[in-house]
């Protein structure tokens, strides 16, 4: 009997991933949130960001976001939902509502108004995906996304922008902080090796790239990763691959996660012992190191804000400015402090439930074979953001790579569990209807009209026992 190889040749050429026609806004429309977000072609002090006038590239960003509105009123318009909501995209709903509505009481009210309008357009998005995209849709966002990121590696190498004093040795693009290139980059690093696991499953049935070719970017991404000297999200990507082998694969990725990982890892620590120090240290001194870089005299200033209005908060964007004054720093550097500041004990709760609730749906999904796969993605992804988010305040905020994120992991859950996953662009598994076009060619040899492949019924969940292997 043939073994397979770690890197199986496809039998036939593979399918470009290519956006088809109609399906565009499913990918357009993320990336453009986010790049008009992050991607800046200046840099503007924090003191101008809350208090400063708008400029030409602030404008741009409104119109970006203004634009994806426009469209999605007049593609989808605006109606009641026809059928009932699930408890994540419930939960989505009020933590965003509950956020932007935040900003009636901000001290910064024009900024609250802002980024309240703009994660509103964000979850009206993510509603719309989550219920017409499919998993083929969110597995071309995937790979554009990556794209997008290694195109930004190659502009960072090739034209270094200015850097400030506290970046002249970490690796960035454009003006984008080293701290948000590599929250990009983490992020990459686990759909890039989530593609791969989904590849090596698949081989020549995998529609994407071949294996060669993203191991070969997830190398790139990596290095580039190293390079930011990010601490933080290069914490969150290690735990994010842990928890990603550990779940999309079931008992098998465990066991491979226990030898392979603890031998690499031993390998890791015993030869290049010195420069995980020097990477961890940065060159700072014991002082700063000991602060977190005066993270926790920052923290000590925000749990002091949070005192002063414990239950409903300062409003939405309130962290960026409440510090500036006293120790130069905007936001809280940690999700959940920052959460705290704006939002209170009512926003906290509402943004610890949303993602109480994601992690539980997928770890559900994880026990679905077809399913394993995207699933253990979306686990890694949430982990890296966790990790992350304890130095970084992203996650709580609207408009950044990070917020935008977490809210497309809801619609890709939500995606998997609406049965939408079987597409003329995903493998089959055995004993399962071939589904082209609009017929649907059953293995008995009988063919059944239906409306369109959303409309095809869904294989019965297949719950492994514990003992059972893929």
């Amino acid at each position: 009997m043939a073994m397979p190889s770690l890197f199986p040749r496809p039998a036939v050429p593979r399918p470009a991933v290519v956006l088809e026609l109609g399906r565009r806004w499913a990918v357009l429309l993320p990336m453009a949130l986010m790049l008009a977000s992050d991607y800046k072609l200046r840099s503007r002090p924090v003191d101008e960001t809350v208090g400063g006038s708008p400029d030409l590239t602030v404008f741009l960003e409104i119109a970006v976001y203004g634009l994806a509105a426009l469209y999605l009123y007049l593609r989808f318009g605006l109606r009641p939902p026809v059928r009932r909501t699930t408890g994540l995209l419930f939960a989505a709903w009020a933590f965003t509502g509950y956020v932007a509505m935040s900003a009636l009481w901000s001290p910064f009210m024009s900024l609250g108004a802002v980024r309240g309008v703009q994660l509103m357009v964000t979850m009206a998005l993510v509603q719309v995906l989550a219920t017409r995209a499919t998993v083929a849709d969110l597995h071309r966002l995937a790979h554009a996304f990556v794209i997008v990121v290694l195109a930004s590696i190659a502009i960072g190498v090739a034209h270094p922008f200015p850097r400030t004093p506290q970046t002249l040795t970490r690796f960035n693009w454009l003006y984008v902080h080293p701290v948000i290139a590599g929250v990009y980059l983490g992020i990459a690093v686990l759909l890039v090796f989530g593609l791969l696991i989904r590849s090596r499953v698949y081989g020549e049935r995998a529609r994407g790239w071949p294996p060669l070719v993203y191991a070969g970017v997830l190398l790139v991404l990596m290095g580039a990763l190293v390079a930011t000297g990010t601490r933080g999200a290069a914490a969150g990507a290690a735990a994010g691959l842990v928890v990603l082998m550990a779940t999309s694969r079931g008992p098998r990725g465990r066991i491979d996660l226990v030898v392979l990982g603890g031998a690499v890892g031993a390998v890791g620590v015993l030869a290049f012992s010195d420069k995980i120090m020097g990477f961890v240290a940065r060159g700072e001194t014991a002082d700063k190191l000991a602060s977190l870089n005066s993270r926790t005299d920052l923290w000590t200033l925000a749990m002091r804000a949070y005192s002063e209005k414990p239950i409903f908060g300062h409003g939405l964007g309130a962290s960026r400015g409440l510090f500036l004054q006293d120790i130069g720093l905007g936001g809280g550097h940690n999700a959940f402090i920052n959460a705290l500041v704006d939002n209170g004990t009512v926003g906290t709760a509402l943004f610890v439930a949303l993602l109480l609730t994601l992690g539980t749906v997928l770890l559900t999904l994880v026990r679905r074979r077809d399913l394993r796969g995207d699933a253990g993605t979306l686990l890694g992804i949430l982990a890296f953001f966790l990790v992350d988010g304890i130095t970084t305040e992203g996650l709580a905020m609207p408009a950044n790579v990070s917020g935008i994120w977490l809210l497309l992991l809801v619609a890709w859950t939500e995606a998997l569990r609406r049965g939408r996953y079987r597409t003329a662009e995903t493998p089959e598994t055995p004993g399962t209807a071939r589904t082209t076009g609009t017929a649907r060619t059953t293995d008995t040899g009988g063919t059944r009209i239906i409306v369109s492949v959303a409309d095809a019924p869904t294989a019965a969940p297949q719950i492994e026992s514990p003992t059972q292997h893929p």
